[in-house]
């Protein structure tokens, strides 16, 4: 007698159904499918387990005394790239999606999850299992919105697949590790890119309408390095606002629940890891954190320029200055803002601790969101990680 997984058995929740964790869904996919089943144990924002799927992913969990893995969390190695010949269209040089391509046409996998976008709206993300490497490069830029990747679980299981490449950010990949033993795959490889505050597709909007000069025709826009967020429009020009001068008052209230809520920005439960924020400007910033990583970069090191990481300049103060200013929706009249950029541009952190200052900012503000808003979940829902970050900044009382 043949015994059917219990997943198959379940259902998956319609449109428009209320999600077990209620407003803090991050719209992950996972709900949309029979592994539903598992929300309980596998959903990031009802059962925080990132030490335990760190131990599960590398082996071991992150050394809480190690500067570097506080932060960043477990890694063997990481530095800063940039591809030897960009691809075009890409929203950096487009390393992820020569790994995918690569890890395809070389067959190490025989699909890759990744998130194309709608026909009728760019930044509305469309989830696919790509077969091809043309599907891939379809899906590059990345998509600012909640995106619910694994939506394809099904489709992976029902295809026979046995070897996939999935690339997505914490939220997702959390879920996806607490289920990986239930899909079947003799390999599972995890791309995964930093993520912080995303939106819905109409907070999307009124960030772009509140901030950018031209919302209509914005590509990709992304916070970067020079403390200004840089919008690139479908002239080819850029256009950059510093982060003093964003209507925060205005803003403070279009990021999801989820992102206010999520203290993995650096994608914990990946294999490997590229985003850009402890790299120089300009620059990639890659973290290996196992041997399957590993393998993935190696695919592609002949054809990236690299360089060691650095680091310069002292975070503290900036964050700690920047508490009271978010939580009272300080917002500085334009030329004041940019005057503080160019400052802090020359003098402020970089590297490394340009990436610690962008965390310390965020997980201070999302204590202080969960406090607020949900204190019963504080204790359990916050890592251990995240609560010595924290400790090393005075908050308000209330």
């Amino acid at each position: 007698m043949t015994l059917v997984a219990p997943h198959k058995k379940a259902k998956a929740l319609k449109n428009g159904s209320r999600r077990p964790a209620k407003e803090l869904c991050s719209e992950c996919g996972l709900c949309d499918t029979y592994y539903v089943h598992y929300v309980k144990e596998a959903c990031a924002f009802i059962h925080q387990q990132v030490a335990e799927l760190e131990e599960q992913a590398h082996s071991r969990s992150r050394d809480l005394d190690s500067s570097n893995e506080l932060y960043f969390g477990v890694h063997l190695d990481m530095m800063a790239a940039k591809k030897k010949q960009p691809i075009d269209g890409a929203q950096w040089t487009g390393i992820v999606s020569t790994i995918a391509c690569e890890m395809l046409t070389q067959g190490f996998v025989e699909g890759v999850v990744c998130v194309q976008n709608t026909q009728e709206d760019r930044f509305q993300p469309a989830p696919i299992l790509a077969r091809t490497p043309e599907e891939i490069l379809a899906a590059r830029v990345n998509k600012p919105t909640l995106s619910p990747n694994l939506s394809v679980l099904e489709e992976i299981e029902k295809s026979g697949m046995k070897r996939l490449l999935v690339i997505g950010v914490g939220c997702q990949i959390q879920a996806l590790r607490a289920v990986e033993k239930q899909l079947g795959l003799e390999k599972l490889y995890i791309l995964g890119t930093p993520c912080v505050d995303n939106v819905s597709r109409a907070g999307l909007q009124k960030f772009l309408e509140t901030t950018s000069k031209s919302p209509d025709t914005v590509v990709h826009y992304e916070f970067m390095q020079d403390f200004r967020v840089h919008f690139k429009h479908e002239d080819g020009s850029i256009e950059k606002v510093p982060f003093f001068g964003l209507n925060t008052k205005e803003l403070k209230d279009v990021f999801a629940p989820s992102c206010m809520s999520c203290f993995d920005y650096v994608n914990s439960l990946a294999d490997l890891v590229v985003g850009y924020m402890g790299a120089p400007f300009g620059w990639q910033w890659i973290l290996i954190r196992n041997e399957t990583g590993r393998e993935m970069l190696e695919l592609v090191q002949d054809q990236l320029d690299t360089q060691p990481v650095m680091s310069s300049g002292d975070r503290k103060a900036a964050v700690q200055n920047s508490i009271p200013a978010y939580d009272k929706g300080v917002t500085l009249p334009m030329w004041a803002a940019k005057m503080m950029g160019i400052v802090i541009e020359k003098i402020g952190p970089k590297g490394l601790e340009y990436a610690r200052f962008s965390i310390d900012s965020h997980f201070t503000r999302n204590y202080l969101y969960l406090k607020r808003n949900y204190p019963e979940k504080l204790e359990s829902h916050v890592p251990e990680y995240a609560k010595r970050i924290v400790s090393q900044y005075e908050l308000p009382e209330k």
